[in-house]
């Protein structure tokens, strides 16, 4: 079983702090804010924490956690003040939700394996949902990074069976959809590039799904493959005493291929 941290008593001071912030002698900055002034600060945090978790740095990832924990507080603070709810009334709710949807560990219901446990929570989440009219993809955030929003919203179609049954009918769909793209390509109208580029982009992930990558993770590694070597392109241009945009296509294509290590081909990708 994994260790049992002792208990420390410092969670209640950093409420009390949050509640100095906002009294009315308080920080004149924090006193402005509101939910919605605040959803740029919660997104930037989210993702230093996930930075923090790229770096593989413990002692970064213990730092942001701080950070996005009094983003949670901070909101939690906000909602006090106007009579909703406080944050340990956000506690409990996620303490009953958790016991509830873990009938495994807290009930009598069996699940040896992820996929049982993934089975469960989303019966349990039907049952909860049941009576208000709401979608099985209602609960998928429409401010989520749109390549993790199609990912979460096909893997959840998916556990209800709405999905393809091989890997070679999502490879076939990326291909008929790319198809649709060049047709829209050639015929010139933005709306219809748009549409026919989301639709590739779609069945890229799922692809991308039925093979077990991560679709962000996948295009954050090619992006940083990009930086990487244009960085030595424009390395070799200072080296050379230039500026990029004085070589030649043809140049750049060479330099390009350099950063690679392979023979020239045709693409700067």
């Amino acid at each position: 079983m994994p260790a049992i941290m002792p208990p420390k008593n410092n969670f209640p001071d950093l409420v009390k702090l949050m509640q100095r912030l906002r009294a009315k002698n308080g920080c004149p900055w924090d006193r402005q804010q509101t939910h919605t002034t605040l959803r740029p600060y919660l997104l930037e945090e989210a993702h230093e924490v996930l930075e923090a978790i790229e770096s593989r740095s413990p002692e970064k990832l213990k730092d942001e956690l701080g950070d996005l924990l009094f983003q949670v507080i901070f909101h939690a603070q906000l909602a006090a003040e106007a009579g909703q709810f406080d944050i340990y009334d956000v506690i409990q709710g996620s303490l009953d939700k958790m016991r509830r949807r873990h009938p495994h560990i807290f009930g009598t219901i069996k699940a040896r394996t992820a996929e049982q446990v993934l089975e469960n929570w989303e019966e349990i989440k039907k049952r909860e949902r049941k009576g208000s009219g709401e979608s099985l993809l209602t609960g998928v955030p429409r401010s989520l990074p749109a390549l993790i929003r199609a990912h979460r919203v096909q893997s959840k179609a998916a556990r209800v069976g709405f999905t393809w049954s091989r890997v070679e009918e999502a490879t076939a769909k990326v291909m008929e959809e790319f198809g649709e793209l060049e047709a829209a390509v050639a015929s010139r109208r933005q709306a219809r590039i748009t549409e026919e580029l989301g639709d590739t982009f779609f069945s890229l992930v799922n692809l991308a799904r039925f093979t077990g990558a991560n679709p962000e993770d996948a295009l954050h590694l090619a992006v940083g493959k990009f930086i990487r070597r244009f960085s030595q392109v424009e390395q070799a241009a200072r080296r050379q005493g230039r500026a990029l945009n004085d070589f030649s296509v043809t140049e750049l294509t060479a330099m390009w291929d350099k950063a690679k290590g392979k023979k020239r081909k045709r693409s700067l990708l």
